[in-house]
């Protein structure tokens, strides 16, 4: 379903573009929609709204606002449909993209928290409408099947992508309980290190690893700071890396990360970088952005990735008279 209205805008730029995923956060998103249309018309703000039908329809969407000139383009969902609304700017000239703004009504809501969006989704709606843009670093991805595809939060290769895909099987339960489920079965089964060759801005190393992720921002699956110091507007990437260690101490490890508090631990690897590549013999399950990349069908063997600094104009500069953790 789409609708569409004639833009009226706070200024005279041209419309601003809502993108909605109503089947976010399992389904659960749609509810705040009424509130959200109500709380942009308080703004003056009516704009174009479109909700999307499925897959990959954010990401056309995304594109053709830009294309028509959109001002602002909002993605209303989770880390999912930020990220395909990003794919979707990302395929226009940077001097065409709009400003991005989110709402997060997600379950996992990585990249507005990196992006320093309060949790309210009014709250949030109030600054993607209002903040003045800063540049924020979006990283692209190849791989050995061919694909490119931009992404803006976090990839993960191993433990934590396998834990996503389990993660998506067990639809009986939910939060925390699905996520620990997904994490028990994952010890049981996928405990295996990946032989992995690096090479980081021209530098290589090779260990065997449990888990590596690659990080633009630092948090992931909504409560684990896989790297804290990792900012999305500095110009580099960030990845930490599990080895091969026990079960016992992998799942004291996952703990520690909820907290952030692994960065000390001698078995867990940090670097910084611009540009990574990745190869393995054995399989690599992959998740973007909290989204399925590669998985025990399709793995992948191969992957370079690199950095986009500025690539993007993010909506998160509130004016001090603008509380942006009060819903308006």
């Amino acid at each position: 379903m789409t609708t569409n209205h004639r833009p009226t805008t706070i200024d005279e730029r041209p419309s601003t573009v809502f993108i909605v995923n109503p089947q976010a956060n399992g389904g659960r998103a749609g509810a705040w929609l009424p509130e959200l249309r109500r709380a942009a018309q308080a703004l003056g703000v009516q704009g174009v709204w479109h909700l999307t039908r499925g897959p990959e329809h954010a990401m056309a969407l995304a594109r053709e606002a830009a294309q028509q000139g959109a001002a602002r383009v909002i993605a209303m969902g989770g880390d999912g449909t930020v990220n395909e609304v990003v794919n979707g700017l990302m395929q226009v000239p940077a001097e065409a993209r709009p400003v991005f703004g989110v709402v997060p009504v997600g379950a996992g809501n990585d990249f507005a928290f990196a992006s320093g969006y309060p949790e309210h989704p009014v709250a949030a709606l109030r600054q993607a409408l209002l903040a003045e843009p800063r540049p924020v670093d979006v990283a692209w991805v190849r791989d050995d099947r061919g694909r490119r595809r931009a992404w803006v939060n976090t990839l993960g290769i191993g433990f934590d992508a396998v834990v996503n895909l389990r993660a998506r099987r067990l639809r009986h339960l939910r939060g925390f309980w699905r996520y620990l489920a997904a994490v028990m079965q994952t010890l049981w089964r996928n405990h295996t290190a990946m032989p992995l060759q690096l090479t980081l801005d021209g530098r290589s190393e090779a260990w065997e690893a449990l888990m590596l992720v690659l990080c633009n921002g630092p948090r992931e699956g909504g409560a684990f700071l896989v790297a804290p110091q990792a900012r999305n507007d500095d110009g580099y990437l960030e990845y930490a890396g599990i080895p091969m260690v026990s079960r016992f101490t992998l799942l004291y490890l996952v703990g520690l990360v909820m907290k952030g508090k692994h960065t000390r631990h001698p078995k867990v690897r940090f670097a910084r970088f611009r540009r990574l590549e990745v190869r393995s013999e054995a399989p690599m399950y992959v998740h973007m952005d909290g989204e399925v990349y590669a998985d025990f069908a399709q793995p992948v063997h191969w992957m370079q990735v690199d950095i986009a600094p500025a690539a993007l104009a993010v909506a998160r500069e509130m004016p001090a008279s603008t509380p942006k953790g009060e819903a308006p």
